[in-house]
C-alpha cells in the first residue's frame, strides 16, 4: 500500500472521529454550571441594580447570544460555521475567535518550541546515560530525576522556579513575555516534565535494542561503543519515542494553558483559561477542537514517519501484498 493511499485512509477514518469529537465537546459544555448570560452580565454588574433587572437582561442576551434555542439547533448551527471554516464569535468580546487566536498563536508555539528544546536537551543525554550505564550511579541518578519530573506537578515547579531563580537570586523575570529572559523559565518548567517522561522511554527502549543478537555481534565485532550506541542502537530505539511523539507535543500545547496562566503568558492557554471562568462556549469549543485536530495530524503523521523510518513494516505489507 503507498504512502498516499495509506494517508487518505487515515483521514477518511478521522473525519467521523472529528464528528464525534464535536458533538462530545459541545454536549459537556452544556453541563457545565451557571449561565453564559448571567457571566458575562455579572462582570459589567451595576451595584444600584436588583436581581429581577439582572434576570431581564440575561433573558435578553441569552436570546442574542442564540441560547434559547434547541440543543439540536446550536449544535448543528456551531457545525456548519466550522465546515464554513468560521470558528464563532466570543460570547464576551464579541470578536471572531479566529481573530483573537491568530494573535495569541505565535507566543504559545514559542513558548512550546522552547520547551521542546529543553525537552530534547534533557531527555537524549539522561535516557542514552542511563542505558549505557545499566544499573551504575549514573543510571540511578537518571531514573530518580526522571521520577521527580514525572512526580512534581507542572504548576508546582513553576513556583518553585519562580521562588528559587526569580525571587531570591533575581536572574530571570518573573511574569509576561518580553526578552529570551521573560521565556526561561516557562520553558524550563513545561519541559522539564515532558523531558522525564521520554527519559525513562528512551532508556527502556535502548535498553531492549541492547539485548538483540545484531548488538552483541557488534560488539564482537570490536565496534567503538560509540559506534554502536549511536549508529545502529539509537536509531532503532528512537521508534517508541517517535510513536509517542504525538503524546508529546500533545503535552507541549495542553501542558502551556497551565504554565501560560502560572507565568501570566499571553497565548492561547492564558485565553481558555479566562474564557472557562467566563464561561464563554465559542471559544471552549474553538479550542478544544483545536486541540482535537491537532492530536489527528499529528497522529497521521507520525504513523506516515514509523512507516518510512522501520523497514520492517514495510517488510510486513510487501509480504501480505
Amino acid at each position: 500500500m503507498s504512502i498516499f493511499k495509506y494517508l487518505l485512509i487515515r483521514i477518511a477514518v478521522t473525519i467521523p472521529v472529528l464528528l464525534g469529537v464535536t458533538l462530545l465537546i459541545f454536549s459537556l459544555l452544556r453541563f457545565i454550571p451557571g449561565d453564559p448570560a448571567q457571566m458575562i452580565l455579572l462582570t459589567m454588574f451595576d451595584p444600584g441594580a436588583t436581581v429581577t433587572d439582572l434576570d431581564v437582561d440575561a433573558a435578553i442576551l441569552r436570546k442574542q447570544l442564540g441560547l434559547d434555542q434547541p440543543f439540536a439547533v446550536q449544535y448543528l448551527t456551531w457545525l456548519k460555521e466550522i465546515v464554513s471554516g468560521n470558528l464563532g464569535t466570543s460570547f464576551r468580546s464579541r470578536t471572531p475567535i479566529t481573530e483573537e487566536l491568530w494573535v495569541r498563536i505565535p507566543a504559545t508555539l514559542e513558548l512550546a518550541g522552547a520547551a521542546l528544546v529543553v525537552m530534547l536537551v534533557i531527555a537524549l543525554p539522561s535516557g542514552i546515560a542511563g542505558a549505557v550505564f545499566h544499573r551504575r550511579p549514573t543510571d540511578h541518578i537518571t531514573r530518580f530525576i526522571a521520577l521527580m519530573g514525572v512526580s512534581v506537578p507542572n504548576f508546582f515547579l513553576g513556583l518553585v522556579l519562580v521562588y528559587c531563580l526569580s525571587y531570591l537570586l533575581g536572574w530571570f523575570p518573573t511574569l509576561g513575555r518580553g526578552s529570551w529572559q521573560h521565556l526561561v523559565l516557562p520553558a524550563l518548567t513545561l519541559g522539564t516534565g515532558l523531558a522525564a517522561t521520554t527519559s525513562r522511554l528512551l532508556r527502556t527502549s535502548l535498553l531492549e535494542v541492547f539485548s538483540k543478537r545484531y548488538m552483541v555481534l557488534a560488539e564482537a565485532k570490536g565496534l567503538p561503543r560509540s559506534v554502536i550506541v549511536y549508529k545502529h542502537a539509537l536509531r532503532n530505539a528512537l521508534i517508541p519515542v517517535i510513536t509517542s511523539f504525538g503524546m508529546i507535543i500533545g503535552g507541549l500545547l495542553g501542558g502551556a494553558v497551565i504554565i501560560e496562566t502560572v507565568f501570566s503568558w499571553p497565548g492561547i492557554g492564558r485565553y481558555v483559561v479566562d474564557a472557562i471562568n467566563g464561561r464563554d462556549y465559542p471559544v471552549i469549543q474553538a479550542f478544544a477542537l483545536l486541540m482535537a485536530v491537532t492530536y489527528v495530524m499529528i497522529n497521521v503523521l507520525i504513523d506516515i514517519i514509523y512507516r518510512w523510518i522501520d523497514p520492517r513494516v514495510r517488510i510486513e505489507e510487501g509480504t501480505h501484498g
